[in-house]
């Protein structure tokens, strides 16, 4: 046996089962949907029963992938999917914004010139693969010759892949929650640039985790003193109110240029 091969199983391959049962002639047993493969029958795989496995699914898949290419750790992005790349703006009002894109697009350059020197293994850029700061995050890393991962989602509308992540590192959920994990699972640092709910949601999830102690503890840095200066402010009231304590502001880090 070569170094390459794979260990002989006693067992048959789920594939090839899945090709002879493909082959079999059509009667009215075979075309019944009780006698589907279970991994290979979709409508017994999406009952609400079956939540459980979709949710480790979703956690399996990314993370096989990610591990077969090596990749240790992350530099996380978060930020609106509604700023546009300057370029295309126009005069829309997210236009004002515009400057957050390409604070997001050098960001991930210079992070991705780090990666490519641990050969795309550390600090690899991971974001929401969506447009916005999700696409000049992929972008940026692209431009440098690096690879980034894209954690898409399945929402009514915005969440399209942007062309710019790396098609084998670019994954599809369902599920918000392991979605969120992934972002987290190998995160580094992350970067949170302007946003919504969506933005908002995730930092503080972060933060929350990072007081708690169930991620460890991790730079958090906020992009745009402008943006985030009336939350800071929300935040130290709190601190006076002594609902959170003081040491839990020392966890961000604020600032403008991307280096």
């Amino acid at each position: 046996m070569t170094d390459v091969d794979e260990p002989q199983s006693l067992f048959p391959d789920a594939r090839q089962d899945q090709n002879r049962w493909e082959r079999q002639p059509d009667t009215p047993q075979t075309l019944s949907p009780s006698y589907r493969l279970a991994f290979a029958d979709p409508d017994f795989l999406t009952r609400e029963e079956l939540r459980p496995v979709r949710l480790q699914l979703e956690l399996l898949k990314p993370e096989m992938a990610l591990a077969e290419r090596g990749i240790v750790s992350t530099i996380a992005m978060l930020g609106s999917a509604r700023i546009p790349d300057p370029a295309r703006a126009g005069t829309s009002a997210a236009a004002k914004l515009g400057r957050y894109y390409e604070e997001a697009r050098e960001f991930a350059r210079l992070s991705s010139e780090r990666a490519l020197a641990s050969s795309n293994r550390e600090d690899v850029v991971c974001t929401g693969g969506g447009p916005g700061i999700m696409e000049a995050g992929n972008r940026g890393a692209a431009e440098a010759g690096g690879v980034s991962i894209s954690l898409n989602i399945v929402l009514p509308h915005e969440q399209r892949p942007n062309l710019w992540g790396t098609p084998d590192l670019s994954f599809n959920f369902h599920y918000f929650a392991v979605r969120k994990m992934h972002f987290l699972m190998r995160a580094r640092a992350i970067a949170v640039f302007p946003g919504g709910f969506g933005t908002l949601d995730e930092l503080f999830e972060v933060l929350t985790l990072i007081q708690t102690g169930k991620v460890q503890d991790f730079p958090v840095a906020l992009v745009g003193r402008e943006n985030w200066a009336p939350g800071i402010e929300q935040l130290k009231k709190f601190v006076a109110e002594k609902t959170i304590d003081p040491v839990d502001l020392d966890k961000l880090y604020i600032g403008d240029d991307p280096k």
